[in-house]
C-alpha cells in the first residue's frame, strides 16, 4: 500500500457508533480513508450512507466482506458480535478495527489474536480514550516528577440517568462494565504500566431497565503502584471531576476540558524533624503540627483543536492506523494491550456472580 493511496473502508453497522463515530470521523479525512460500502439490516440507515457518503450498501455484510477492493473494515456492529464478525472479516482477507468492548472473556481475545497472526491482517481497537487532550496532559503531569510519588488516582464516568436499550441486557454484551468501562480500564492499565493488578469489584444495577449492571465500583491494585479507584455510576446526580489524584507533593483535579494541579517543591519546603514530644506554641500551650508551604499552582485548557475531544480522540487514532498500515507497522491499540482489560473485566464478573450470564 502506498503512502499515496486511500484506505477504502467498509463498516459494517450504521447505527449510533457505525454512523455517528466512524463513518463521522472517517468522512473528514478524505485524504486517507474513503467509505466505499456499509452493510445495516435497517434500509433507512443504508438510503442515508448512500446519500451522505456516495457509498454502497448491503444487508447482508458478508457480501461486503466478499469484495476485494476493500482494505479496512469497522466492525461497528452490536456488542456481542464483534468477535465472531472480526474472525470474519480476518479470514475475508480485511484489516480489521473493531468498537469496544472486544470480547467478553480473555480466550476470545486469544482467538482473534491466533486469527490475526494466521491472516497476516492488522487487528486493532477503538479505544480512542487514551488519546483523549486531557488525559495526555494528565501523563504529561506524572511523568514530570512534579506531584512526586502518586498514592491514589481516582477515576470517575458518572452521571444521573435510566436506560433500556439492548446495551442493558447480559445477551448482547451489555451493561456499564462492557459498555463504558473499556476506555477508564483501558486509561488506568496505562497508567500502571506492566503490570497485572490485584482486582476488587462491585456491581450493581439501580437505573437500568435491564440485567445487566449500570454500577461499577471497581480498585486495582499493586505493590509499589498507585491504588486506582474506578468508578461508572448512572445513579450520580452530583457529577465530580473526571480525574482525582493524591500524591507526595500536591495533587490534581481533572474534567475534559479542564486541569488544575498544585504542587510544593521539596527544595523550597521548610526543614523539618521528627519530634516525639507534644509540639507547643511559644506560649507553652498545645500546638498542632502545621506549616505553610509555598504551593505552586498549575492550570490547562484545550487548545481549540482540542476542544471537540472526542474527535480529536478518534482522528489521533485512525491517523496513527492509516500509519500502521501504509507501513506495516504496530496498531496504535493492540488485541494484546486489551486482553489485559478483557482480563480485568472477567475477575469483575467472577467476584459478581449475579451478572453472569451463567448466573
Amino acid at each position: 500500500m502506498s503512502t499515496q493511496q486511500k484506505i477504502k473502508v467498509g463498516i459494517i453497522g450504521q447505527g449510533r457508533s457505525g454512523r455517528n463515530i466512524h463513518a463521522k470521523l472517517l468522512s473528514q479525512m478524505p485524504e486517507h480513508y474513503e467509505i466505499i460500502a456499509v452493510s445495516d439490516p435497517h434500509e433507512p440507515f443504508r438510503q442515508a450512507a448512500e446519500k451522505d457518503f456516495g457509498c454502497e450498501s448491503y444487508v447482508d455484510y458478508g457480501q461486503m466482506l466478499a469484495r476485494k477492493d476493500i482494505d479496512l473494515i469497522v466492525n461497528a456492529s452490536p456488542s456481542h458480535l464483534h468477535v465472531p464478525l472480526t474472525i470474519e472479516a480476518l479470514n475475508a482477507g480485511k484489516h480489521v478495527i473493531c468498537e469496544k468492548p472486544l470480547a467478553r472473556a480473555s480466550s476470545e481475545v486469544d482467538e482473534l489474536i491466533r486469527t490475526a497472526e494466521k491472516t497476516g491482517k492488522k487487528l486493532t481497537v477503538f479505544q480512542q480514550a487514551r488519546f483523549l487532550p486531557h488525559f495526555e496532559q494528565i501523563c504529561k503531569i506524572i511523568d514530570s516528577g512534579v506531584l512526586g510519588r502518586i498514592s491514589m488516582i481516582r477515576i470517575a464516568t458518572n452521571s444521573f440517568s435510566r436506560r433500556w436499550d439492548w446495551q442493558t441486557l447480559q445477551e448482547y454484551n451489555g451493561g456499564t462494565l462492557l459498555n463504558t468501562c473499556p476506555h477508564s480500564i483501558d486509561q488506568a492499565l496505562h497508567l500502571l504500566g506492566d503490570v497485572d493488578p490485584e482486582v476488587l469489584c462491585r456491581l450493581d444495577r439501580m437505573n437500568t431497565f435491564g440485567d445487566a449492571e449500570d454500577f461499577v465500583k471497581l480498585l486495582l491494585h499493586k505493590p509499589d503502584y498507585p491504588i486506582i479507584d474506578l468508578e461508572a455510576s448512572n445513579c450520580d446526580a452530583f457529577k465530580g471531576p473526571s480525574y482525582h489524584i493524591d500524591a507526595q507533593y500536591g495533587g490534581l483535579v481533572s474534567y475534559q476540558d479542564s486541569i488544575s494541579w498544585k504542587y510544593y517543591k521539596p527544595e523550597e519546603a521548610p526543614q523539618q524533624k521528627l519530634i516525639r514530644e507534644p509540639l507547643k506554641n511559644a506560649d507553652g500551650s498545645p500546638a498542632f503540627c502545621t506549616e505553610n508551604l509555598n504551593m505552586h499552582e498549575e492550570s490547562w485548557v484545550p487548545s481549540e483543536e482540542q476542544k471537540n475531544a472526542l474527535q480529536y480522540a478518534g482522528k489521533k487514532l485512525y491517523y496513527q492506523l492509516y500509519g500502521a498500515l501504509v507501513h506495516d507497522t504496530e496498531v496504535p491499540v493492540t488485541a494484546k494491550q486489551v486482553r489485559r482489560q478483557i482480563a480485568v473485566v472477567e475477575k469483575c464478573h467472577e467476584q459478581n456472580p449475579l451478572s453472569r450470564l451463567d448466573r
